[in-house]
């Protein structure tokens, strides 16, 4: 029981969650969401941009994306944020003041394009060729036919895995801590750990984790739900009416048929 009690007092106080949930509500969760957003679009728009010189015909194109990828997937996230969120600080200084907040955003947002832009890469290559064959018969340009026709099927198909890779930008978000936010700019993990550091009770922790999930979760299983809604598609009952069609065709046919024969 003493145990049990120990397990539950460090783990699951309930005072000591109810204290720090109006910060991890207003001030963590905020922020977490608003550093994940953020990244996610500017990764979006420059993913895309690496997507398409990864694709390109020209190596002077090709061979620079291929380069940015490797460099941001290869390097472990929490060093990336680390070295620009240093590196660029002075820098930074004289634009966005002392805060390192937007330097957080760009370091998730140069490795979450990284991905994005394999991600995108796949999922246009994925397309059919004769759908590009087909624009260009029709006079189409390869920008445009690329724009128009190719790039918006491979998106569709790989909205599930950009789901995810929102997932874990919301989940690497816990790193910008390292660069020392101002209070008003901590993300979850920041709050429940002051927290959990000023009480001597890692409870904090445990419910910063508990809107993690709260966040993470739901998003998963809308990915699980698009993906199979993609591989399977609609299910419409034409089964019904392309029979009806086969036996009303095959009566229309019958009576001829015999008349042929007498």
């Amino acid at each position: 029981m003493d145990f049990l009690d120990n397990l539950v007092k460090t783990f699951f106080d309930v005072d000591s969650m109810l204290t720090v949930a109006p910060q991890l509500l207003t001030v963590g969760l905020v922020n977490t969401l608003v550093i994940s957003a953020a990244s996610t679009v500017i990764g979006l728009v420059l993913g895309m941009v690496v997507a398409v010189m990864g694709i390109s015909t020209s190596r002077w194109l090709r061979i620079p994306a291929r380069i940015y990828t490797d460099l941001f997937r290869g390097l472990p996230a929490i060093l990336t944020i680390l070295l620009i969120g240093q590196g660029f600080a002075k820098f930074s200084q004289s634009i966005f003041g002392p805060s390192p907040y937007p330097l957080g955003i760009i370091a998730l947002s140069l490795i979450a394009s990284a991905y994005i832009g394999e991600i995108f890469r796949a999922g246009i290559q994925s397309v059919d060729k004769g759908q590009l064959e087909a624009c260009r018969a029709l006079g189409m340009n390869y920008g445009r036919a690329m724009a128009l026709v190719v790039i918006p099927q491979g998106v569709r198909r790989v909205l599930p895995a950009l789901v995810n890779q929102f997932i874990a930008i919301v989940k690497d978000s816990s790193l910008v801590y390292f660069l020392g936010l101002l209070v008003s700019e901590r993300e979850l993990f920041r709050v429940g750990q002051d927290a959990a550091v000023n009480t001597g009770n890692l409870s904090p922790l445990v419910l910063a984790g508990i809107f993690y999930l709260v966040v993470t979760v739901p998003l998963t299983h809308l990915v699980n739900y698009f993906d199979q809604r993609f591989r399977t598609g609609r299910r419409r009952p034409t089964a019904p009416t392309s029979g009806l069609k086969e036996v009303t065709e095959l009566d229309a046919v019958t009576p001829l048929t015999t008349g042929s024969n007498t």
